[in-house]
């Protein structure tokens, strides 16, 4: 159970960082 709660932290951060980058590139163009 821990592990799963940990893969979900872990893809949260990573769906995290992918919005954000995809916000910085819209925000540069």
């Amino acid at each position: 159970m821990r592990k799963a709660f940990n893969s979900t932290k872990a893809f949260t951060l990573i769906e995290l960082l992918v919005v954000v980058a995809i916000i910085g590139l819209l925000a540069s163009i």
